[in-house]
């Protein structure tokens, strides 16, 4: 991986004037493309992330291992009321997770983000996201804006390079899974639903487009329109839905629930297919990572699971008054971070390398008891990237990888590689992004 890296890394080098003039050209094609960031302009490096065939099998071993675990953890929760209240989920989110599913899986879209050490193949777990999941089209459009551009050509002159389709795949997953629910129809007509005013409808375009490419007939809805009428569900436009591809972030319907009360009706009554269910919030709530090391989750997995997740999840903590040693998250303010249990898009991350002594304990006494986690802090492993600014100046640096695996139906798709210079993602720190391929070829 190192190799390939260097090499491209290399090549910018060597003629960074046609480097610069190739990344800006790639740059103008990205924005100009469907990829489109919820808070700004997409912002791009120049290197991708490259991978060996054989870190690509590394990585999509351990994906099988961890949705493995989760997939047992969501049916216990189902299963058990103790095991349930551990994750004190409100009676309208138990009523939600309770819902009826039809098909098999409990999980059949997940992005599992994690910190990877190219080096010495170790990682920690930074978040599980599960429907509201997002960010395939980033990849993809970095890839094309690169193709045929000189560094591109570099690149495949010395590798076989492969990249990843994010879309055509997880429609074929959801029709696999579609096949599986016991109302299924022969030509089932979908529906992408989200508040649309808060999801990625550039996105959504997209994979309305591979559902039609594969002959589906798909609608991108306002969930708030649709309407349960007569054991039928349909869309503003008075057509039925069958099945519904759920983009809408569990917390927003739960604040929104009178709004969405046909869907949740016609889920109920079996009436339409929703993947995923709302019984994937056990695993995209960030205290499944305190309740993965629980020994009432450790002691229905295998001994290989347990050590799996010992080694893996960082240890987590309610941020609340008795759970946690406040002298030592001051003291050793560098080994820590907060982030609230149940918000997405970095929203109010904070670690303790990043503040004064003073600035840290303000943040954390002012989170304790407010729904937060306190959470072990992981370094990232540190690559060299690179971008040029509009006037063909290069901007170097060493990047924090943090790397997402998107899990369609239980199988490793894809991958978001996003880099920052700060220790983690946040709101004042978004990153850049950059495509991921598999090059092989020494």
């Amino acid at each position: 991986m190192q190799n390939a890296n260097d090499f491209f890394f290399n090549a910018v080098a060597a003629d960074a004037d046609g480097a610069a003039r190739d990344f800006l050209e790639a740059e103008r094609r990205l924005h100009s493309s469907s990829a489109v960031f919820t808070r700004g302009a997409l912002q791009m490096l120049c290197v991708p992330k490259i991978l060996t065939p054989q870190a690509y099998r590394f990585i999509q071993g351990l994906s099988q291992t961890v949705i493995g675990i989760l997939e047992k953890v969501i049916t216990k929760y189902l299963e058990d009321e103790a095991y349930r209240a551990l994750f004190g989920f409100s009676p309208q989110l138990e009523r939600l997770t309770a819902l009826p599913t039809g098909y098999k899986v409990n999980l059949p879209i997940a992005r599992l983000d994690m910190f990877f050490n190219e080096e010495d193949r170790s990682f920690k777990f930074c978040e599980f996201n599960a429907d509201g999941a997002s960010a395939m089209n980033e990849d993809r459009e970095i890839v094309n804006a690169w193709r045929g551009t000189k560094l591109w050509s570099q690149l495949q002159s010395r590798y076989k390079i492969s990249s990843f389709e994010l879309f055509d795949s997880w429609v074929s997953a959801f029709l696999e899974i579609y096949a599986g629910f016991d109302g299924c129809v022969a030509h089932p007509r979908v529906a992408i639903v989200d508040f649309l005013e808060l999801g990625t409808k550039s996105e959504f375009v997209v994979f309305k487009e591979a559902f039609e490419r594969r002959g589906v007939s798909a609608v991108i809805a306002e969930i708030t329109d649709l309407k349960y009428r007569g054991g039928v569900l349909y869309d503003s436009s008075g057509n039925r839905i069958d099945a519904v591809y759920r983009r809408a972030v569990t917390t927003e319907c739960i604040e929104r629930l009178d709004k969405i009360g046909d869907l949740i009706e016609a889920a109920e009554a079996r009436a339409v297919c929703l993947i995923g269910s709302f019984r994937t919030q056990v695993i995209h709530n960030k205290n499944i990572f305190r309740i993965l090391r629980l020994p009432q989750t450790t002691a229905f997995l295998t001994f290989e699971e347990a050590a799996f997740i010992e080694r893996h999840i960082p240890r987590t903590y309610k941020l609340e008054q008795g759970e946690f040693d406040i002298d030592d998250v001051l003291n050793n303010k560098d080994k820590w971070l907060i982030k609230p249990a149940d918000r997405y898009a970095s929203f109010g991350v904070a670690t303790g390398g990043d503040y004064s002594g003073a600035d840290w304990e303000s943040k954390v006494r002012s989170a304790v008891g407010k729904d937060y986690i306190l959470q072990e802090y992981c370094a990232p492993y540190k690559t060299m990237n690179c971008y040029f600014d509009s006037l063909g100046n290069i901007h170097s640096d060493m990047y924090n990888n943090l790397t997402g695996m998107f899990m369609y139906n239980g199988r490793l798709a894809g991958f978001y590689s996003r880099l920052m210079t700060g220790l983690v993602t946040t709101q004042q720190d978004e990153g850049r992004v950059t495509c991921t391929v598999i090059a092989d070829g020494e």
